[in-house]
């Protein structure tokens, strides 16, 4: 399966999960091809969109409040023909009640300012052995997150990615911001 580029997307002014930290997150989600996966917090799609390629015999459910960017994620869907994926638009724990079943992989890119109760409400619609996997930029937040899973007993890893690319004549590296993984699972 090929890894879509940023610059292939449609952007706008919301965040977008940057490449290099959407591979590694979504490779800690261990997606096959037959998997249910929901994305809260889905902004333009980034995830969302290689997810469903990735289980393109599954499905993706993919849940944002955002007007601006729920409009990219619709473009996006269309963009690369994610079929099998489904968007909601609304707050995630308003959301939360539409959305039945038991799901082989969760992935949270945003919480507004929920993150505790999201991570509850939907890590009890993740299936036992399964990967939830969350991004934060703020200490703050990764914390809240780790004591949360921890309360929850969860099995918690994280791993912090740093990625700087050379731009220009002299090749200069210009950084983005470090991003925190935390991939979560309940044995």
């Amino acid at each position: 399966m090929k890894y879509i580029k940023d610059e292939e997307f449609i952007r706008g002014n919301c965040p977008m999960t940057k490449e290099e930290v959407r591979i590694v997150s979504i490779a800690k989600l261990g997606i096959e091809e037959d998997y249910s996966i929901l994305d809260v917090g889905a902004g333009t799609g980034s995830v969302s969109i290689q997810m469903s390629k990735l289980a393109s015999k599954g499905k993706v459910i993919s849940i944002e409040r955002d007007e601006e960017a729920l409009e990219l994620l619709y473009k996006n869907k269309e963009k690369f023909a994610a079929d099998n994926m489904q968007i909601i638009a609304g707050e995630a724990l308003e959301a939360a009640g539409s959305i039945e079943g038991q799901y082989d992989g969760i992935f949270i890119g945003g919480s507004g300012g929920n993150l505790e109760a999201i991570i509850r409400v939907y890590g009890s619609k993740l299936k036992p052995n399964k990967n939830m996997v969350l991004n934060f930029i703020t200490i703050d937040n990764l914390y809240k997150a780790i004591n949360c899973l921890r309360e929850l007993n969860y099995e918690v890893e994280c791993t912090q990615l740093a990625v700087s690319k050379a731009k220009g004549k002299g090749l200069m590296l210009t950084a983005n911001n470090p991003i925190f993984i935390v991939t979560a699972v309940l044995k």
